[in-house]
């Protein structure tokens, strides 16, 4: 029985052999890669997550760099969604390009898979800071 359960975890490791060494790079390591890159672009105010990237945060106490992207790796590839809120003001087709390119460059240099796709969804737009701007000039 022992040998069994030995067996088995040879198995899924897949470590040994030439013809059997694999790298898996997880989802969650290539939206913090996008996370990061995307929080480097001028811009962008901030993700459009879920609501459950929400609490992770909050119950965590530490900011969730993969909230708002959504990916999908294949052996080879992968497909990245972007959920963002950009700063009112800004020219939201540059800001896009933007992403797309850091993304791209910033996943593939770091895992070596190739980027099929990356998708920018704009949630929404951060008018707060205009508004804090009017305030300022009107006292």
């Amino acid at each position: 029985m022992e040998n069994e359960n030995v067996e088995n975890v040879n198995e899924e490791v897949l470590i040994e052999g030439e013809d059997n060494n694999e790298i898996k790079i997880s989802d969650d390591v290539v939206s913090v890669i996008a996370g990061v890159a995307v929080s480097e672009v001028p811009g962008v105010a901030g993700m459009a997550g879920g609501f459950a990237g929400g609490i992770t945060e909050v119950l965590s106490g530490k900011k969730n760099l993969s909230k708002g992207i959504k990916v999908e790796v294949g052996q080879k590839e992968t497909k990245i969604d972007v959920n963002i809120i950009v700063e009112y003001g800004t020219r939201i087709p540059d800001v896009a390009f933007e992403i797309q390119n850091r993304v791209k460059k910033a996943v593939e240099t770091m895992t070596g898979l190739k980027v099929v796709a990356v998708n920018v969804h704009v949630q929404g737009v951060n008018a707060q800071s205009q508004n804090n701007e009017e305030k300022t000039e009107q006292e």
